[in-house]
């Protein structure tokens, strides 16, 4: 994922909403969410170059998503793919609290990522980019490509909009993919300075990017009620913005 924001025990039907963008390549091959084969559980998209997920959830009620640390010019040569991130703490059968105590053991064998893992009691932020691990209580948390909860344009943006939701009473699909949908580049005053060019940092700035080489790709929704309830929905995009079709999950 490229752009995140989570609410966890912030709603009274919803214990977790959840709702992300996907920014990539477009020649670069994945599937549509699904129910994977192997391992089993999974319901998640699926990246055919690396065999990872960048977000993804199972019947036990664990979920797992990924975003990128962007810090260009820092080579990821040799480095395993942090969709395998995803992948592996859905598959794990040991429990989330032992599974984040192995992964700090191999940090270092990843590019940049920031990753947040939970289950239906719990929920952490982590990332190897700076000592920075958290336990998450309720509450409402944005997520790009550097630190949960920086202030980037976009990340403020689709966190205003979910409080509003929320205060409104509005939390439905429709409208969270309408949060995600926004085109509109933050104005050049507000860009954050990542070290990319400023053309790139127009683009990149958007909530929804368009392009014809890199874009999003997907967007994906997720609620799970207090009793466990799951809604899962993904929306997918081509080349300049076009649908390129959807899916739903309901458990």
């Amino acid at each position: 994922m490229c752009l995140l924001v989570v609410a966890w025990n912030a709603h009274p039907e919803y214990r977790l909403i959840l709702a992300g963008n996907r920014d990539e390549f477009h020649d670069r091959p994945a599937e549509a969410a699904h129910w994977w084969a192997e391992p089993g559980l999974i319901l998640g998209g699926k990246d055919l170059q690396a065999g990872g997920a960048w977000l993804g959830l199972d019947r036990r009620g664990r979920y797992a998503v990924v975003t990128n640390y962007r810090e260009p010019g820092v080579p990821t040569s040799g480095k395993r793919s942090r969709g395998e991130l995803v992948a592996s703490c859905l598959a794990s059968s040991v429990p989330l609290s032992d599974w984040l105590e192995e992964l700090d053991a191999g940090q270092d064998d990843y590019g940049g990522y920031n990753l947040i893992v939970g289950d239906e009691h719990q929920m952490h932020y982590l990332t190897n980019r700076g000592d920075d691990r958290r336990f998450l209580g309720p509450g409402i948390y944005g997520l790009s490509n550097h630190r949960l909860d920086t202030p980037w344009p976009k990340v403020v943006a689709v966190r205003t909009g979910l409080h509003r939701l929320i205060d409104d009473d509005r939390v439905d699909p429709d409208a969270l993919f309408e949060l995600l949908a926004d085109r509109e580049p933050a104005p050049d005053d507000e860009l954050p300075h990542t070290g990319v060019p400023l053309e790139w940092e127009r683009a990149l700035s958007a909530a929804f990017i368009v392009g014809e080489d890199y874009g999003t790709r997907a967007s994906t929704v997720v609620l799970v009620t207090a009793d466990g309830g799951v809604v899962f929905e993904e929306r997918r995009f081509g080349p300049g913005g076009i649908p390129a079709g959807d899916s739903r999950f309901s458990f």
